[in-house]
């Protein structure tokens, strides 16, 4: 449990370094430092240094500014090492000297260092990381080409791939169309609240599904299809915001099913 604790979080903390730290090199040391600092106190060393080796790969095989170098893949492995790493082991006995001082308690028992290590990690990681996931997953289904413009119907207007000027927000359901000199430009590109509206919505999923709060979940996903449907019925006969909104939506509650049920089940354990 502690291993995969200290992967998400190593994960998380290395992309939010990358967005949000202007000097990078500065917020790797201190997130590392303190990566480590938590291993020592907590009597895992070992896991802290493979978490900080899994950060280090993970940022140059998906990187912010840019296609993933390996598409999904990284993303897939860091998920079957998470969730073997729960299934292996559960929380320790001892956690070391923090393990010693550390008291809290909730309504269901006391909460064992492990398990907030683990449920710190996947938080981090719902924040930035898997915006970068969600990217990776609309970058594969990215199928634009160049068309013939000689060749095109009168009433279909020439594609060609889009070179965007900024980074493209990852969001899911980042979508929105526009046309200028018969190009079509990419459909995540003018949507710009992807980067807080995916990770509030990923966090609110994985703690209504940790609390059991089913009808509230399935209200705030139905809602959010509400209010994307003005929109997505405007797609015409491409299907370009249809495609994009479900599938950005569909893998971002994928992850954040997928940490609740990765809390969840450390804690039952």
């Amino acid at each position: 449990m502690i291993l995969a604790g200290f992967l998400l979080l190593a994960v998380g903390a290395t992309d939010l370094v990358r967005q949000f730290v202007p000097r990078r090199w500065i917020g790797y040391v201190v997130a590392a430092a303190v990566i480590m600092l938590l291993g020592i106190g907590g009597d895992a060393l070992l896991p802290a240094l493979l978490g900080i080796g899994a950060g280090a790969l993970w940022a140059w095989s998906m990187p912010d500014d840019g296609p993933s170098r390996a598409g999904f893949w990284p993303a897939v492995v860091l998920a079957a090492l998470s969730v073997g790493a729960v299934m292996a082991s559960g929380a320790r006995d001892t956690a070391g000297l923090v393990g010693e001082l550390w008291v809290l308690r909730s309504p269901f028992g006391e909460v064992p260092f492990d398990l907030v290590v683990l449920a710190l990690g996947a938080g981090v990681f719902l924040l930035e990381s898997a915006n970068l996931v969600v990217r990776a997953a609309l970058d594969g289904e990215h199928t634009w080409r160049p068309v013939d413009a000689a060749a095109a119907p009168a009433a279909v207007a020439p594609v060609v791939e889009p070179v965007p000027e900024t980074p493209v927000a990852a969001g899911p359901g980042a979508v929105d169309t526009a046309v200028s000199g018969g190009v079509v430009a990419d459909p995540r590109q003018g949507f710009q609240g992807g980067r807080l509206i995916g990770p509030l919505e990923r966090v609110l999923v994985m703690l209504l599904t940790l609390a059991a709060a089913y009808p509230v979940l399935a209200a705030m996903l139905a809602a959010k299809g509400i209010v994307r449907f003005p929109e997505i019925s405007r797609d015409g006969e491409t299907g370009a915001r249809a495609e994009y909104f479900l599938v950005g939506s569909l893998v971002s509650w994928v992850i954040g099913l997928g940490a609740a049920f990765l809390v969840w089940w450390a804690a039952h354990s």
